[in-house]
């Protein structure tokens, strides 16, 4: 029993929580040894958690009467501390640097730390996409959230796996050196397995989870393509913009249902 404990543990629940520790601001021991290799791999699962947390705290606010706006406010300001504004400063910077009209200059733009204008309209844009398309959802606002959030991680991991990495020293290369083809597979089935548990719920409900899961994927693949094709490839910084555009875009789609 101890043998499959220490496997189980070696195999799952380490990669696990050095992912969770390096996506997210939730604590982790800090007597527990992490290896952050590999860590992109399990950004999909991360991003289910993080969603389901959102989602506990969304019917939370429920319970106490918060309306629908308010509390889509709160769960899009949860959603920035969950991850630390990780994802977001990559939007901030990746917007900046697309500014540029001179292609050559758009990476220097892009590692200066300081916000300019177009990234802070980025951000604004992004989290008004966000908290208006949540607060016209009004059943299954948990699976709405876990959805977008995986979603955009998987379209991370596409990203990372598919596209060259522009900063060969830029501190997403190890991802680009860790994430393997299969992994993209593994978290395509992982939120396949979402939708089959929205079918579980209801099963009128088959046609909207094939639509959801289709807009999903596509919206992730053409986020990440659109990036590559203005810089030529990916940092970390768009990485992070994949992920968050790619949430608020599908949000977004789900209000037309």
């Amino acid at each position: 029993m101890k043998w499959f404990r220490d496997q189980l543990l070696a195999s799952w629940g380490r990669p696990l929580a050095a992912a969770i520790a390096f996506y997210t601001c939730l604590p982790i021991p800090s007597s527990w040894a992490l290896e952050f290799w590999g860590v992109a791999r399990w950004a999909p699962t991360v991003g289910l958690l993080i969603g389901g947390l959102l989602g506990l705290g969304d019917m939370g606010l429920q319970y106490l009467g918060i309306p629908v706006l308010t509390r889509s406010a709160l769960v899009v300001v949860s959603w920035i501390a969950l991850t630390g504004g990780l994802h977001l400063d990559g939007v901030m910077d990746t917007a900046d640097g697309l500014a540029v009209q001179d292609p050559s200059r758009r990476l220097q733009v892009m590692v200066d730390s300081a916000t300019g204008a177009f990234g802070a309209m980025a951000a604004i844009a992004l989290l008004l996409l966000k908290t208006s398309a949540l607060s016209d959802l009004d059943d299954h606002r948990w699976l709405a959230l876990m959805a977008a959030a995986g979603w955009g991680r998987w379209g991370q991991v596409v990203a990372i796996a598919y596209y060259p990495y522009l900063k060969p020293t830029g501190k997403g290369a190890f991802h680009k050196q860790a994430v393997r083809t299969q992994d993209i597979f593994v978290g395509l089935l992982l939120l396949l397995g979402l939708s089959g548990l929205q079918v579980f719920l209801n099963a009128h409900s088959l046609p909207m989870a094939i639509v959801t899961s289709a807009g999903g994927c596509a919206i992730a693949l053409l986020t990440g393509a659109w990036f590559h094709q203005q810089l030529g490839g990916h940092t970390g910084d768009t990485y992070g913009a994949v992920v968050e555009w790619t949430e608020a875009l599908f949000l977004c789609l789900l209000t037309v249902f």
